[in-house]
């Protein structure tokens, strides 16, 4: 009976462009390109790589394990695969880090719907550098367009997951997602062709060592979690979708591989046209708000495309927002459909009543500044990148080490596709030892507690 209930993907593809689309969203092009701008450029996106290929990549296949072997909502998969142990509480613990993520990131989402509305109005058009971040100051200091904003995101949001899995969320990534990686290579093209890009390139492309410390390597660690959408179990629920006939390697493959190219190209749209327009790479949440819209007004119909561009910037920023409320819809209905609706707008609605200082971080609640000096916003930001996500796949790395039989993992890994012994031999030593002892002396690292 409980096997009706559950819905899959309808296709391979299908799977992976939203598992690519929950992946790639804002933390691609939103926050990769600040990240990376404040902590050092190329050598941010070096170790960005190298984290993401060896921790990302096992956590990845880690939590697609556990998801597509039980079938299960976030928490009750742990339950399943061990009964009467606290191992539960992981599953707790992604669905509240994803609550707390939810809730700012849909502020950001607000802000892309602001500029969207002003782009088919005009107000985008022919202004200059310093225009450009002035608007971007005077629409997030506002105390009530971030929260109108920030509520119709969630809205939209809600809408496509109450429609549920194939007819919802599959449906909506399919038209967006290869959208946006055309749209994202025209203005690749135009931010190089800028005079004095190269400079931007060289930042980007070049890593300069000295720019080294310990806040780079829990930077780029939570960057690499935060943008493939591991850590907090998002991908256990993805998974917990797909049919056991699929390939998960390839799949692997394929979201990571996609990840890595718009971070890429995120990277060569920003970061060129920042040297060349004169901006400063470490400016912070507000790079994109700033640069993208100064580089189409260097295009011809360029105010075409930024209304275009940030349509599907939208979109991807939606395709992840879909992700992370889908686990806590999955978690409140347990896979019954006719409970999805109505859990989609109790979890939607109490996400923006939570978001609401977040939205206001930039105004009202300016001058609030709780804790290391940061916002409410900054605060939320900084605890589900680099505390909650990393602690959450250390602990989900733990849990599949120890608690899922080798067998079984090896099964899941090895069918129906051509994973070698020899790599499932590898991919086992590494989530066993490797990206267990490898997140903890990243902490250790970032605390002080250990030099180098």
């Amino acid at each position: 009976m409980e096997k009706s209930k559950q819905e899959q993907w309808s296709s391979k593809i299908g799977f992976i462009l939203a598992a690519a689309g929950s992946a790639i969203g804002l933390g691609a092009i939103w926050k990769f390109p600040y990240i990376a701008g404040t902590n050092g450029g190329g050598v941010f996106f070096l170790i960005f790589i190298l984290f993401t290929l060896f921790f990302g990549v096992p956590m990845l296949f880690s939590e697609f394990i556990i998801g597509r072997n039980t079938q299960k909502d976030a928490i009750t998969a742990y339950k399943t695969i061990a009964p009467k142990t606290p191992w539960y509480l992981v599953g707790v613990i992604g669905v509240i880090s994803s609550f707390i993520l939810l809730s700012f990131y849909s502020v950001v989402g607000g802000w892309i719907i602001s500029y969207t509305i002003r782009s088919f109005t005009g107000a985008l058009s022919g202004l200059t550098n310093e225009q450009y971040e002035n608007l971007f100051s005077s629409i997030i200091s506002n105390p009530f367009e971030p929260l109108l904003a920030q509520f119709v995101f969630l809205a939209l949001t809600i809408f496509v997951v109450q429609g549920g899995i194939q007819n919802g969320i599959e449906k909506a990534n399919k038209i967006m997602m290869p959208s946006l990686f055309i749209l994202f290579i025209i203005l690749v093209i135009r931010s190089l062709t800028l005079e004095g890009a190269s400079e931007g390139i060289k930042f980007f492309l070049m890593p300069n060592l000295d720019e080294i410390n310990s806040e780079t390597f829990i930077m780029a660690l939570g960057q690499s979690f935060f943008a493939l959408s591991i850590g907090n179990s998002v991908m256990v629920t993805y998974a917990s979708y797909l049919s056991k006939q699929e390939s998960l390697p390839r799949s692997v493959s394929s979201i990571v591989s996609l990840n890595l190219l718009i971070s890429f190209l995120a990277g060569l749209a920003i970061f060129p046209a920042v040297f060349a327009l004169g901006f400063q790479p470490n400016s912070g949440p507000s790079l994109v708000f700033i640069i993208f819209p100064a580089v189409f007004e260097q295009l011809s119909f360029g105010g075409f495309f930024l209304a275009a561009f940030l349509i599907l910037l939208l979109f991807a920023t939606l395709t992840s927002a879909f992700s992370i409320l889908e686990i806590i819809v999955a978690t409140i209905s347990k896979g019954e459909a006719a409970k999805r609706k109505k859990s989609a707008w109790i979890a939607g609605l109490l996400v923006f009543i939570v978001g609401i200082p977040s939205a206001l971080s930039y105004g009202v609640l300016g001058n609030f500044t709780p804790l290391f000096n940061k916002t409410i916003f900054d605060l939320a930001d900084y605890f589900v990148s680099n505390i909650a996500l990393p602690f959450g796949a250390l602990l989900i790395a733990l849990f599949v080490g120890l608690k899922i039989p080798k067998h079984v993992l090896k099964d899941e890994l090895l069918r129906s596709s051509s994973m070698s012994t020899k790599l499932f031999s590898l991919w086992y030593w590494s989530i066993r030892f490797v990206v267990p002892v490898g997140i903890i002396i990243v902490f250790l690292h970032a605390l002080g507690l250990i030099d180098g």
